[in-house]
This record gives C-alpha cells, structure tokens and sequence, in this order.
C-alpha cells in the first residue's frame, strides 16, 4: 500500500544504526515506511505528481536484503528492501517500476536523494553478501551499512569511489566542449569524466582525463558542486575549466567516439529537446554542469 506522495529521508540518524535489532523492530513496526528496490529500479506510486510506491514492511515479499535510511519529517522510519536485478519485480507497482535516470529528474529533490541512497545500499547488500578475503558469510551490522565476516572477523563497507566530471569552455566563455562515448554508442554529447586513480589528486585526474580523451590542456580549475552516482558506487566531483588551446580538441577512438564544442544556442536547443543532440538526463550532474553554462549570460547576449 501506498504511504504519502513521497519518501524522503530527511535525517540519515546515523547514530540509530548501531542500536541492537534496530532493522528487526522497524520491520515489525506498521508505521515504516519501505522504498523497495531492484538494481536501479524502483515501483512508481499512481498520481499525476510524479512519486516512488512506498509499502508497509509487511508487504514487502522475502527474499529482500534491508538497509535503515533514516527517518522522515514526521520522524517515520524509511527502510530500503533490495532485490537482486536478476530476479523479476518481486511486485506490481501502480504505475510500473522504474530506473533512476529514467525518473530521478521528475521527483522531488529530497525524494530523488532519497532514491539515490536507497539504489547505492541496495545494490552493495546485494552484492556483498560474502566476504572478498575468503568467502566466508558475511552477516549485516550497523542496521545494513556494514557486513562482518562470520569466518575471519573482517569488517567491509559500502565504498564509494571519487570521479571527477567537467564542463570545458573555450576562453571567451561562448562555447562548451562535449564528448560522445562508445558506452552509449555515440547518441549523447556529454561532460568528461572519469575515476580518480591511485595516487591521484583531484585536479592531476581531471588533467589527465581531459589530454587522454580531448587531446586538450586546461587551466582555471573551478569546483562547482559534487553528487552521489550509484552508476556503480561513484561520487561525481564537478568541475569547469576551461581549455587552453581549442583547436586541439580531438577524440581518443577509444572512450571518446566524438567531440564537439557547442554554441549556447546549440545548446539551450538540446536542453529544450529540440537538437539533433542528446544529453544527459535532469537526474546528472552532468546535466547540472551543462545547464549552469548555459544559463549564464553571456557579454552581449540577448536570450
């Protein structure tokens, strides 16, 4: 059954985690509310106002993994039930299941995090059920945000992995340089981006990145905000800069199928879904990056 337009864990209550049976008591109690997930995906309540299905614990089939979320505005507890992908939809949702960067942008902002949070979990309970040292069983501490291993003792964590995401300019600001991946064969101009490496500072992988893929050199690093990815367990650290020599812009064949530098018009077009260029959904920080550029005003523009 659904519980309210919308779940939104506005406190995480870290310290509850580590009460005894925490996970055990909210299961059995009617009034938590539960955000069920299968890989990225997640069931869709019925409404014209775009919202996730939230149930009661007792509606949710066996087989789940359970992670504690926190707690709502009303102090409600928020619980995340993961099914594995490879499974079917444990259960009909009202208006279908589905994925993250499929609806993420049409939530509201708190019940998108929500999602978010609720995805990374999810798939680190369904994939980490044994230990990586030995193999061993590894049981749920922490109210699902940690494992301990019942042969070896050892203690593992959701991880998180830093990538740096850039918006590359020319030097009069006038225009934004994009790439297109192989991953999504060439249909989508989108930022730079890439894992921080070993050894790496944030500002060295976003050198890096850029020659390796564009063949172009930067300069004026400025940090522009950062956002969690469970695509697979990244925190996306945004950056624009801006591009040394614009001439030298070239894809590497490899990751980078394309690249193209685009006029604010090009693409306030492509934001408005009028373009013969994709990008990125409204769900991205990529999207972010490339709608803050455009938004700017620009020295004698008139838009």
């Amino acid at each position: 059954m659904s519980r309210s337009a919308a779940v939104i864990a506005s406190d995480l209550a870290a310290p509850e985690r580590e009460l005894p049976g925490l996970l055990e008591r909210l299961r059995g109690d009617a009034s938590t509310r539960v955000l069920a997930v299968r890989g990225d995906a997640a069931p869709r309540a019925a409404g014209d106002v775009p919202a996730l299905h939230v149930v009661a614990p007792a509606d949710v089939p066996a087989g789940a993994e359970w992670g504690f979320l926190g707690r709502d505005a009303d102090g409600a507890a928020v619980l995340v039930a993961a099914f594995d992908p490879a499974e079917p939809e444990p259960f009909d949702a009202p208006a279908g299941w589905a994925g993250l960067r499929e609806i993420g942008a049409t939530l509201d902002p708190g019940e998108t995090h929500t999602f978010i949070v609720a995805v990374s979990l999810g798939r680190w309970l369904v994939g980490h059920r044994f230990c990586p040292a030995c193999g061993g069983r590894a049981v749920l501490k922490q109210a699902g945000w940690s494992r301990r291993c019942e042969s070896c003792g050892r203690e593992h964590f959701p991880r998180t992995d830093p990538a740096v995401i850039v918006a590359v300019t020319d030097p009069g600001r006038t225009r934004l340089l994009l790439g297109a991946n192989a991953a999504w064969g060439g249909r989508m101009h989108s930022c730079f981006a890439g894992f921080v490496e070993t050894g790496e500072s944030l500002e060295s992988a976003i050198h890096r990145e850029l020659l390796e893929e564009a063949g172009v050199r930067l300069r004026d690093l400025r940090y522009r905000g950062s956002q969690p990815w469970p695509y697979p367990r990244s925190l996306m650290l945004g950056f624009e800069a801006v591009a040394e020599d614009v001439e030298a812009a070239r894809p590497d064949g490899t990751e980078i199928l394309a690249v193209r530098w685009f006029t604010r018009d090009e693409i306030g077009e492509g934001l408005a879904g009028r373009g013969s260029t994709a990008f990125p959904s409204g769900v991205s920080i990529a999207h972010r990056l490339i709608r803050a550029w455009y938004d700017e005003t620009a020295p004698g523009d008139e838009r």
